[in-house]
């Protein structure tokens, strides 16, 4: 049986918060008009959405806006609750309004617009005070969202928008996000592969804020060393071989140990 943890920061958040601030479950949407919005083209789509540059047609202003795919309501409201929570917070991107279509009832984000030059592109040319500049600004998002209780669990490039011209860094795609309640088992299906951290690896549910750090130390890694990703793994059990290449083993034993978290079987042959 595995042992409880205990966020080391920002731990209590949510408990001196009032119940509404995190029941997003009992959270009524007060959804607004689709029809201010014209769909101008597709910018990309994920396992959960599909995301459209558009303009609102009541102050001729580009905008974003995400359609979501069928999913569970309680998902759908999680995002939009979180979204509200940390409105105006540094870094974070702004959700501007909730809508539905009027016909097929399906829920739309609208946010904020950003230039953004596409990560794998712009990190090949990035200076060290560049590097050291976008990593500041991550950093600021995520003590923000972390002093306000919640988990990203999605850090990965493709989630860091950066307006290079600008300067300007949004992190976005708070579709995974969650609240943090001490000793709470959370799903450890978050978070990509390759920004996995060894807690969701080795199936430790009682995890925290650090699982966000672990993803933004990935992309640190791979700015620095200029491998992207830097810890390519074939899948989930080969991930955790990867990191411990580079990190050695040592530690994770002692890990394992201090939380009495069992190791499946299939990892035994491949770290010794």
């Amino acid at each position: 049986m595995a042992l409880p943890s205990r966020a080391r920061v920002y731990a209590d958040i949510n408990s001196h918060k009032p119940r509404e601030y995190w029941d997003y479950e009992s959270y009524v949407v007060d959804w607004g008009q689709q029809d201010d919005y014209q769909l101008v083209r597709k910018l990309g789509r994920g396992k959960y959405s599909e995301v459209f540059e558009a303009i609102n047609v009541t102050n001729n202003e580009k905008c974003v806006v995400k359609i979501l795919k069928p999913v569970k309501k309680k998902k759908i409201k999680r995002e939009i609750k979180i979204l509200e929570n940390l409105r105006g917070g540094t870094n974070i991107i702004t959700l501007q309004a909730v809508v539905k279509d009027p016909v097929s009832r399906t829920p739309a984000l609208i946010f904020e617009h950003v230039n953004n030059t596409d990560f794998k592109q712009l990190y090949q040319t990035l200076t060290d005070y560049d590097i050291r500049n976008y990593l500041y600004e991550l950093l600021k998002a995520l003590d923000y969202c972390h002093s306000m209780g919640i988990m990203h669990r999605d850090v990965k490039p493709h989630n860091v928008m950066i307006d290079h011209e600008n300067r300007k860094l949004r992190l976005i795609d708070w579709g995974l996000a969650e609240f943090y309640h001490p000793g709470q088992e959370y799903n450890v299906r978050v978070a990509s592969r390759y920004f996995k951290g060894p807690e969701l690896l080795v199936d430790y549910q009682m995890y925290d804020y650090s699982l966000d750090m672990w993803s933004l130390g990935c992309m640190l890694a791979s700015m620095i060393f200029r491998k992207e990703p830097f810890f390519h793994g074939h899948d989930n059990y080969d991930q955790l071989v990867r990191i411990a290449k580079v990190l050695g083993t040592e530690e994770l034993f002692i890990y394992l140990e201090k939380y009495h978290i069992e190791l499946d079987p299939r990892f035994h042959d491949i770290l010794g």
